[in-house]
């Protein structure tokens, strides 16, 4: 359950880090205010919920089993490791 979370965390902070690293690349100053105001952070806000809600839209819309289908998690066989998959 914790990558699921991570996950959609690390969509929601991508915009403030790209916003930051541009700061960075042109020296304008990451640590400055006035870098910082508070319309910028609701556009970079507005930003990240945009992403968070197209990745739940994506999760939603292309599963990645059947449903219905049972998962048979990865087991050895006659020596050999078998990937679990969907049946």
């Amino acid at each position: 359950m914790i990558r699921p979370v991570l996950t959609e965390l690390a969509l929601f902070l991508t915009p403030f880090v790209a916003y930051a690293v541009f700061l960075w690349a042109t020296r304008a100053g990451v640590l400055d205010p006035a870098a910082w105001s508070p319309p910028r952070l609701l556009w970079l806000t507005i930003a990240a919920l945009v992403l968070l809600l197209g990745s739940f839209l994506v999760i939603a819309q292309f599963p990645h089993s059947q449903p219905g289908s049972t998962y048979v998690p990865a087991h050895v066989e006659d020596g050999k490791l078998v990937p679990g998959a969907a049946k």
